[in-house]
């Protein structure tokens, strides 16, 4: 192989990465401009947080019917496609004069989100050498703990400034001109044939699929509980009105995470799940003890920075030619820990009190770590690299 055909193609790379970027920022922004958007479209705050909902709605419900019904889709073109709904959705959202147009946008930029996450490791992967696509995977999803640690910040910052509508309008002109560099530089890739797909049953029997879906469910729910329940849960050690700043750590703590994992998961794939678990236990730990809490939440941003790319690149040496089929079902399961992170949380602090989340937290964890163990034989023997 030559020296050319070795290198990772940065351009569309980094282009999947600011994809990924306008997606968790399109998702999350409202919660930061609940006030502004409920003053303007003369609506109660609860109702304007139904805008985050029904975007998770939309991902939750379109992922898998979407992606099983497009495989044979070209991947370019079918990025280009929602990258154009964001477009859309957006732009309805920032000119939107009725609370009823605005859900329906967010719906549309749901529904564009569940196709773009279920594609987007699978179409990184194909554009590098087969020993790069861990690194080409870390480098799409970068732009996940940019939006959370910077975007998302930004642009609840802006948008209390200028206004909420040119947020979503910006985010909107963002989508288009990554469309087109998109079409400029990044390479086609054919769908499956009719005889390569394969259905949701067989797919799910692959080697060690069902498995990564619990660590994901395990993952992903203890994160959400912790994320979204952040503010109570600083209360007890009086750190409450510092929540911007614990979040920032936890930011800059998985900015850290996603660049060490870029580096290593195609070497020690195995070892850096485990490593992920392991600190989130750490950091679940010593949650509880309040001189501790800006270790824990060092700890906590250091175990999930990394943790979508570690479980999308062992999804893809796991579902091989049924990538976007399975990727289709860890973004369902995602969608799906993110809306029981926040019943269960909700439960929780009805029940118990923010006592009660610490050993929630483990024990969710100590079922992602076993799960997380050596894979079968069979795995073990076609996923060396993953080692």
């Amino acid at each position: 192989m030559s020296r050319d055909t070795q290198r990772l193609p940065l351009m569309p790379l980094l282009t999947l990465c600011m994809a990924a970027f306008v997606t968790i920022v399109t998702e999350a922004l409202p919660a930061g401009l609940l006030t502004p958007m409920a003053q303007d479209l003369h609506i109660t705050m609860a109702a304007a947080g139904q805008s985050v909902t029904v975007y998770a709605i939309g991902s939750f419900v379109a992922a898998i019917p979407l992606m099983s019904l497009l495989q044979g889709w070209r991947r370019r073109r079918l990025l280009l496609i929602t990258l154009a709904g964001f477009t859309l959705a957006n732009t309805v959202t920032a000119f939107a004069t009725s609370y009823s147009l605005m859900l329906a946008a967010r719906a549309i930029a749901g529904v564009a989100a569940g196709v773009l996450w279920a594609q987007l490791a699978g179409y990184a992967a194909s554009m590098a050498p087969a020993h790069k696509r861990g690194k080409a995977i870390a480098i799409a999803m970068a732009g996940t703990p940019l939006a959370l640690s910077v975007g998302v910040p930004l642009g609840t910052f802006t948008g209390n400034l200028i206004g909420w509508r040119l947020c979503f309008a910006a985010l909107s002109v963002m989508s288009l001109v990554l469309m087109i560099i998109l079409r400029l530089t990044a390479p086609e890739v054919a769908g499956q044939s009719v005889q390569q797909r394969l259905p949701l049953r067989s797919v799910l029997r692959l080697d060690g699929v069902r498995r990564l879906l619990l660590v994901v469910l395990t993952f992903v729910l203890a994160h959400n509980l912790l994320y979204t329940y952040i503010s109570p849960l600083l209360e007890p050690a009086g750190m409450a009105a510092r929540t911007d700043a614990v979040l920032l750590l936890f930011g800059l703590c998985s900015l850290v995470s996603i660049a060490v994992t870029g580096i290593l998961v195609d070497r020690h794939l195995y070892r850096l799940t485990l490593l992920s678990i392991g600190l989130f236990l750490m950091a679940a730990l010593l949650l509880p003890l309040h001189a501790a809490i800006w270790w824990a939440v060092a700890l906590w941003g250091l175990a999930f920075g990394g943790a979508a790319t570690l479980f999308q690149t062992e999804m893809v040496h796991r579902a091989e030619a049924a990538t976007d089929v399975a990727q289709s079902m860890l973004v369902t399961v995602w969608n799906l820990a993110i809306a029981g992170g926040g019943m269960l949380g909700g439960l929780l602090l009805e029940s118990s009190g923010v006592s009660g989340f610490a050993p929630v937290l483990f024990l969710l964890l100590l079922v992602a770590i076993w799960m997380a163990r050596k894979p079968s034989q069979s795995g073990a023997a076609r996923n060396t690299v993953a080692r």
